[in-house]
C-alpha cells in the first residue's frame, strides 16, 4: 500500500500542493556554520478537518505551518531559536541566534559539557500515495455520502456526526555528528458518532477509527470496511442504548485491547519517560524490579513490531538518533526507560531515538512512540469464560493519568460478565486505580493485538503516537451510577 522511499530524490510530482520550499532548502550547505553540537531542521505539519454534523458541514479546513529551526550545545548552555521562513538566510540566522543563546545560558549556569553520546541515522522515508490526488471537494463528497448511508439506514438515531481527521508531518534533519534524514509521515482517520435516545437521555458513543497511517487515497475507496464498521457500530450503540448501570467497586475484569493500549501509553509510558523520571516519576525507583505480573510485557516500538509497519513510524528522531525499539517491561520487570541524548549520557546508556518535536518552533522532547503490551498466549473467549462476575470494558474516552502511575479513564462501552458469558451492555462509567499495583493483578493475556493511532498525546506539546494492547484480565476499581 505505501511506498518507503530510502534513497533518491523527492517525490516531484507533490510539489503542487506547496511543499516546494523544503525541498529547495538545502540544509546540508549550512554544516560550515556549525560550532559545538549543532541540529538544524526544516519541518512543516499539516491539518486537515471534515465534520459533518447530521448533515451540515460544521467544519472543512485544512491548514500547513512550517519553518526552520536550529539548536546548539556549546560549553554545557543549550541555545535554541526558530523562524518561520524556510530560506538559506533563516537558516542562517537561527543558527547564530540559537549559538548566542548557548553561550549565553553556559556564562550564566555553567552546566556539565555533555558529550551527548548518539547514533546519527541518515536516509529518506516517505509514505505518500501514488496515483491521483482527491481534493478537498473529493473528500468533503465522500463524508456527505458516507452520512447519507447513516441518515437513510438509521433513521432513529437522535444525532449523528461524521469526521474525516488528517494529520501530515514531513521534516528534513542534518546535526554535527553525521545525522542526515527527511521524512514524510501521514495519518488520515475516518470515525463516526452516533446519538441514540433512551427515555429522553442521549446515549452516544464513537466509532473505531477506519484509517492509520497514510492518507485518505489510502482509505477512502475501501467504502465497503468503511459500511461494515458503521454497520457494527449502530448495533453496539443499540446494546448500549438498552443497557445498565455497573455496579461501583474492584471487579474482575477484562480489558479490551483499545483500553490496555491507553491504559499503557497513559498510566505507565508517561512514568518512564526519563525526563519525568528525573522530575520525580514513581518508576525512578523501580528500576529492575517487579512493577506487574510476569504476564506483562511492554515495548515501545520505533517503526515495526511484529513484522509490520508502526503506525506511527520513527525510523531518526529530531536529534538525529536513529530509532530502536525501547524495551520497558519484561516478565513484569521494569527494565528501561525512554530516553534522549542528554539523559541517556546520565544513565549511562545508548539513546534509542525517543527525542521527538512536534513543529519547527518546539525543542525535543523524550515522547513515546508506539507504545504497545505484548500479546500473550490467551484466547479472549477463554478469558471471558473464566470470569464468574466480572465485565468486558471498552472504548476509552478522556481521562488521566499522573507520574504515581495513578489513573482515571472514562469506559464508554461494555458488557457484564456472569458464569463466563457476555451479558448486558453497561452505560458509560470509569475505572481507576493505580497502574503497577493493577498491573499485578493481571492473569490472562490474550493473543491478538490492536493497534490505536487517532489521537494525539499532550506533554508541552502535541505528538501523534501509537498505543497497542491485547486484551487484559485483572482486577479494576470500577465506577457504578
Amino acid at each position: 500500500m505505501f511506498t518507503t522511499r530510502q534513497s533518491g530524490d523527492y517525490n516531484t510530482s507533490y510539489t503542487k500542493r506547496g511543499l516546494m520550499k523544503m525541498r529547495t532548502l538545502d540544509l546540508s550547505a549550512a554544516r560550515s556554520l556549525f560550532s559545538g553540537y549543532c541540529e538544524l531542521r526544516a519541518g512543516e505539519n499539516t491539518n486537515e478537518s471534515i465534520r459533518l454534523l447530521n448533515g451540515d458541514v460544521v467544519a472543512n479546513a485544512r491548514s500547513t505551518g512550517g519553518g526552520v529551526c536550529a539548536r546548539v550545545c556549546r560549553g554545557g548552555g543549550w541555545g535554541f531559536a526558530s523562524s518561520p521562513e524556510q530560506s538559506n538566510d533563516s537558516v542562517k540566522a537561527v543558527l547564530k541566534a540559537a549559538g548566542e543563546n548557548a553561550d549565553f545560558m553556559a556564562s550564566k549556569f555553567r552546566g556539565t559539557v555533555l558529550s551527548l553520546p548518539g547514533n546519527p541515522g541518515a536516509g529518506k522515508e516517505s509514505f505518500r500515495p501514488g496515483g491521483e490526488r482527491l481534493t478537498q471537494k473529493d473528500k468533503l463528497d465522500f463524508a456527505r455520502s458516507l452520512d447519507s448511508y447513516i441518515a437513510e439506514k438509521y433513521r432513529n438515531l437522535m444525532s449523528r456526526m461524521v469526521v474525516l481527521s488528517g494529520f501530515h508531518q514531513e521534516r528534513a534533519l542534518i546535526t554535527s555528528d553525521g545525522a542526515d534524514y527527511y521524512s514524510y509521515i501521514p495519518r488520515a482517520h475516518v470515525f463516526v458518532m452516533m446519538t441514540a435516545d433512551k427515555d429522553g437521555t442521549p446515549i452516544d458513543l464513537v466509532s473505531r477509527a477506519f484509517g492509520g497511517l497514510g492518507e485518505f487515497e489510502d482509505f477512502l475507496p475501501r467504502i465497503d470496511e468503511i459500511h461494515e464498521i458503521v454497520d457494527r457500530h449502530y448495533e453496539t450503540l443499540m446494546k448500549k442504548r438498552d443497557g445498565v448501570f455497573a455496579e461501583a467497586g474492584v471487579k474482575e475484569c477484562i480489558l479490551a485491547p483499545d483500553l490496555a493500549g491507553i491504559l499503557a501509553h497513559e498510566a505507565v509510558g508517561h512514568t518512564v519517560e526519563c525526563d519525568l523520571v528525573q522530575s520525580g516519576s514513581v518508576a525512578a525507583d523501580l528500576l529492575n524490579k517487579p512493577v506487574a505480573s510476569e504476564l506483562v510485557n511492554m515495548v515501545d516500538f520505533a517503526h515495526h513490531a511484529f513484522g509490520e509497519i508502526c503506525p506511527v513510524p520513527i525510523f531518526v528522531d529530531d536529534e538525529g538518533t536513529k530509532a530502536e525499539d525501547a524495551v520497558l517491561i519484561k516478565d513484569g520487570v521494569l527494565k528501561g526507560y525512554m530516553h534522549n541524548r542528554q539523559t541517556a549520557e546520565a544513565y549511562g546508556v545508548a539513546p534509542q531515538g525517543s527525542a521527538r518535536a512536534f513543529g519547527f518552533d518546539d525543542e525535543p522532547l523524550i515522547r513515546m512512540r508506539n507504545t504497545c503490551i505484548l500479546p500473550g498466549e490467551s484466547k479472549l473467549e477463554d478469558m471471558i469464560a473464566s470470569v464468574e462476575d466480572g465485565y468486558y470494558l471498552s472504548n476509552p474516552t478522556n481521562g488521566q493519568a499522573d507520574l504515581t502511575s495513578e489513573f482515571m479513564f472514562g469506559v464508554a462501552m461494555g458488557y457484564e460478565i456472569k458464569k463466563g458469558k457476555l451479558g448486558r451492555a453497561i452505560f458509560n462509567t470509569t475505572v481507576s486505580g493505580v497502574a503497577f499495583d493493577m498491573l499485578k493483578t493481571v492473569t490472562a493475556v490474550s493473543d491478538d493485538l490492536l493497534w490505536l493511532s487517532s489521537g494525539f498525546c499532550g506533554k508541552k506539546q502535541p505528538a501523534s503516537v501509537g498505543m497497542g494492547g491485547p486484551a487484559v484480565k485483572c482486577k479494576i476499581n470500577l465506577g457504578g451510577k
